[in-house]
C-alpha cells in the first residue's frame, strides 16, 4: 500500500457517521480488517487480531442500505469478543446502556451443556467512540471500566471490560507532537480531525506514523470520492433531517395544541362562573372585571 496523504482541498465523509464508520471497518478488504486490527488494539491496550467479524447485515460494501445504527462486533484469535461502535449523538443515558450491552456481550456465550466451565468464558470488551459530548467530570479521553470494590480498592479480576473514548476532549492532546500520543490518542485525533482541513498535516503525520491509520484513511478516501456513496450518503442526511425537524415539529404543535386547549378550557371555567354570577344578581359590569372577560361576552350568558 502506498503512502496516502490528504490535501486540504481534499473532501472527506465525516467517519463519526456511524455508517460510515461501519463502512470504513467492515469492508471485506486486506485495508478495513487490518485497520479493525490495529483500532482495537490501539484501545485495548494489547494485540487482538480480527478473525471474524459479525452482525454485519444489512450488507456492509454500500452505505445506502445502513439507515439505523450498528455495532461491529468481532471475534479475536483467542475467541474474545470486541463490540465496538461510533456514536455520534449519543444519548445522556450512555453510560447504563454500555453496561447493558456489555452484559449482554459477555453472558452471550453459550458455556451450557457442554465440557465447559466459567472459566472457559473469555474476555468481552463493550467499546464505545463518543463523537460528541462529555460523560465523565474528568479530562481524560478514555476510560476502562470493570467490577471493582472502591472502598477496598480492590478489582474483581472479570473478564468483562467497558472502554469509553471521548473525542470532546481532544483539543489539547491534538498539539501534541505525534510521538508523544498514545495509539488510543492517534486513534481519536483520526477520528474527531480527518474532516478539519485547518488539521491535515497533523492527519498527515498520524498517517505516515501508524499503518493501521493510513490503511483506515486510504478506505476513507475511496468512499469519499465514490459519487454514488456520496450521494445515497446525501440522501440518507436528508432523510434523517428531515425527520428530526418532522419529529420536533410535531412536539412544538402538540405542546401550542395543548397549551390552547388548556387556554380553552379556563376560558370555559370563567364563562360558567360568570352565569352563575349573573343567575346571582351581580351587574354584568362587576361579573366582566373580576374574571377579565368583556361586557359584550357576560351579556351574552
Amino acid at each position: 500500500m502506498g503512502l496516502i496523504r490528504f490535501g486540504e482541498s481534499d473532501e472527506l465523509i465525516d467517519i463519526c457517521r456511524d455508517n460510515v464508520f461501519k463502512a470504513v471497518f467492515t469492508r471485506n478488504t486486506p485495508e478495513s480488517r487490518k485497520a479493525l486490527c490495529r483500532l482495537l488494539s490501539a484501545i485495548i491496550g494489547r494485540e487482538l487480531t480480527v478473525i471474524a467479524i459479525t452482525a454485519n447485515e444489512p450488507p456492509i460494501d454500500n452505505l445506502r442500505d445502513r439507515q439505523i445504527r450498528f455495532d461491529i462486533t468481532c471475534k479475536g484469535k483467542n475467541e474474545e469478543l470486541a463490540n465496538v461502535e461510533m456514536s455520534l449523538n449519543p444519548d445522556a443515558y450512555e453510560p447504563v446502556r454500555l453496561e447493558f450491552h456489555a452484559g449482554k456481550l459477555f453472558t452471550g456465550q453459550e458455556i451450557r451443556g457442554r465440557e465447559k466451565t466459567y472459566d472457559d468464558l473469555k474476555e468481552a470488551y463493550q467499546i464505545a467512540i463518543l463523537a460528541r459530548g462529555r460523560f465523565f467530570a474528568d479530562d481524560e479521553f478514555l476510560h476502562g471500566f470493570e467490577y471493582y470494590d472502591p472502598e477496598r480498592k480492590i478489582a474483581l479480576g472479570g473478564r468483562s471490560r467497558i472502554i469509553t473514548l471521548e473525542l470532546s476532549k481532544l483539543d489539547k492532546v491534538v498539539e501534541k507532537p505525534v510521538g508523544s500520543m498514545t495509539m488510543a490518542e492517534r486513534w481519536g485525533i483520526f477520528f474527531r480531525y480527518i474532516t478539519d482541513k485547518s488539521k491535515r498535516e497533523k492527519i498527515n503525520e498520524l498517517v505516515e506514523e501508524e499503518e493501521g491509520i493510513a490503511m483506515a484513511g486510504e478506505v476513507l478516501q475511496r468512499i469519499s470520492k465514490d459519487e454514488v456513496e456520496r450521494a445515497w450518503l446525501a440522501s440518507e442526511y436528508k432523510y434523517a433531517v428531515d425527520t428530526q425537524s418532522k419529529v420536533v415539529q410535531a412536539r412544538r404543535e402538540g405542546r401550542q395544541e395543548g397549551r390552547q386547549e388548556e387556554h380553552m378550557r379556563a376560558y370555559q371555567e370563567k364563562l360558567e362562573g360568570a352565569r352563575k354570577l349573573k343567575q346571582m344578581g351581580v351587574p354584568a359590569d362587576t361579573i366582566a372585571m373580576s374574571l377579565g372577560l368583556l361586557p359584550d361576552e357576560v351579556a351574552k350568558l
